[in-house]
């Protein structure tokens, strides 16, 4: 088994005349739950859209699972989950799951499996479009969850839900990881770091640190990761 899942070399992706990601280098371990967390607009989802391979670069290079991010051969081994719900508003839950499920070649049992897994077998008959926002995220999780992938990419896919569900969904990341499926979750809530095996902390498109929730306290002396956040922000004023 790979070392790691990910690893990004030198990342630079220029959106209009703006340099969100200057050259950022990271890597995200086989089987972890890794966090990527920062405040709105450091870049996070630019980057999860450059490790699926859907995000124009301007130079470096992605390595998803020892192969080139965005080819063909990782359809099937990455799961994806933007930010805004990426399913059919006009079919019901099932027939969403039962569409996605025919593309990547996977049964009906799989159907039910991940509707179980996301807490939604009580509304798979409801059309999509009328549930409510946390309710249209999870069929989009339970979407990337068909085919049981090995890399599952999710782009803040607890907001909007309610304390319970986030705490049940973090539950079924960590059994993804201890059943050996890598995790990259983006996330700006720092209460969430804690969950997380590994965190890389993103400020301004450029990586501030990389390590695990009690590394970064240790070494920044905060009692949580958002004062270790706020202590390195500090600390790189200080230096610039």
């Amino acid at each position: 088994m790979m070392k790691n899942a990910i690893e990004v070399s030198d990342l630079v992706v220029v959106r209009g005349r703006q340099v969100v990601l200057p050259g950022l280098n990271a890597s995200v371990r086989t089987g972890s739950v890794t966090g990527l967390l920062g405040p709105s607009g450091c870049g996070k989802s630019t980057l999860l859209r450059s490790i699926v391979g859907t995000q124009r670069v301007r130079s470096g290079s992605v390595s998803v699972l020892g192969l080139p991010a965005g080819c063909r051969e990782l359809r099937s081994r990455v799961g994806y989950v933007t930010q805004a719900p990426s399913v059919y508003a006009d079919l019901r839950v099932r027939e969403n799951l039962a569409y996605f499920a025919t593309l990547l070649d996977a049964d009906g049992a799989d159907v039910d499996r991940v509707l179980d897994e996301v807490g939604l077998s009580g509304k798979a008959s409801h059309t999509t479009g009328e549930l409510s926002g946390g309710e249209r995220a999870r069929v989009s999780l339970a979407v990337a969850l068909l085919g049981r992938p090995e890399l599952l990419v999710l782009d803040e896919p607890t907001v909007g839900l309610d304390p319970v569900l986030r705490r049940d969904l973090w539950a079924l990341f960590g059994e993804l990881a201890r059943g050996g499926t890598t995790l990259l979750v983006s996330s700006h809530v720092m209460d969430e770091a804690a969950r997380c095996e590994r965190l890389l902390l993103m400020r301004e498109g450029r990586l501030l640190a990389d390590g695990s929730p009690e590394e970064l306290c240790d070494r920044t002396g905060a009692p949580d990761v958002e004062g270790a956040f706020l202590a390195l922000v500090d600390k790189e004023a200080v230096l610039a």
